[in-house]
């Protein structure tokens, strides 16, 4: 999971290449290089995308491991999600009407697969652009016998537009997602008020939004926006931040951070109605 900013001197944890670029909980920091970001924007306007939508990740080609390419083979067909245009539910997924939860970025899926077996009673959907990650996450899913998870290499913004139907959402959950730092690529955010608008219409009345950062910056930004949607109350009080839920493990990249003093903010917000 990989902040493309990132500050070089900042802890890493990537045992197994699984690096994102929607997801920080667990990324390997990379110096600020301009090329990826301009080769972002360059592709954004070569695709006709730059008027459209700017995209809040980059990708990036990585290393897949013969065990993670085996997992994709083998793996995905079960534990993945149709690659279809139809909307998905918990019943099309996993045959009930279990209350659906959705994580943007996940990185190399140990949260995913740690809340899935802390909420066995829940399904949840993963999302991440990074197939490394894809791979390392189905192995785990198949290691600790889940059948509460499904997972997608796919453009989020994208899939909740046309994959998620409107109230359908328990949970939506955004852990650690790039900062894109820099004042000039701040607009590259995945947290803007028109993402947020599409994302609480597919949240059930009484379904929360969580997310986490450890950028300060990105924090407030996150505050600024989820604090003006008319249909959102802070689970905490208004401005505050949360403490840590239960349901949100500590990753090794978090634990080591901490301990060099760098701060962490969680944002808990429900959906009422308007």
């Amino acid at each position: 999971m990989e902040h493309p900013e990132s500050d070089p001197k900042a802890p890493s944890d990537n045992t197994d290449d699984a690096s994102s670029e929607q997801h920080g909980s667990e990324r390997e920091p990379v110096a600020a290089d301009n090329s990826d970001e301009h080769n972002a924007e360059s592709s954004d306007e070569r695709n006709g995308d730059h008027d459209r939508r700017i995209r809040s990740f980059v990708r990036r080609a990585g290393r897949l491991t013969p065990a993670q390419s085996k997992a994709l083979e083998d793996l995905l067909p079960r534990f993945g999600v149709p690659e279809t245009p139809a909307q998905i539910s918990s019943q099309s997924l996993f045959g009930d009407n279990r209350p659906l939860v959705l994580e943007i970025g996940f990185g190399n899926g140990d949260a995913l697969v740690w809340m899935a077996q802390q909420q066995a009673d829940h399904g949840f959907v993963g999302l991440e652009v990074h197939r490394p990650g894809v791979g390392h996450v189905l192995r785990a899913i198949e290691t600790a016998e889940l059948n509460n998870v499904r997972v997608l290499e796919t453009d989020a913004v994208e899939f909740l537009k046309h994959r998620i139907a409107p109230n359908s959402l328990a949970g939506l959950r955004i852990y650690f997602p790039d900062p894109w730092h820099k004042k000039r690529h701040n607009k590259r955010r995945l947290v803007q008020s028109q993402f947020l608008a599409m994302a609480v219409e597919r949240l059930q009345v009484g379904g929360v939004i969580h997310m986490a950062t450890d950028w300060e910056h990105y924090a407030e930004q996150m505050m600024e926006v989820c604090g003006q949607h008319p249909e959102l109350v802070n689970v905490v009080a208004p401005g505050a931040y949360a403490e840590r839920p239960d349901w949100r493990p500590v990753t090794r990249f978090e634990q080591r951070g901490r301990r060099l003093g760098h701060g962490v903010w969680d944002l808990l917000f429900r959906r009422e109605q308007n």
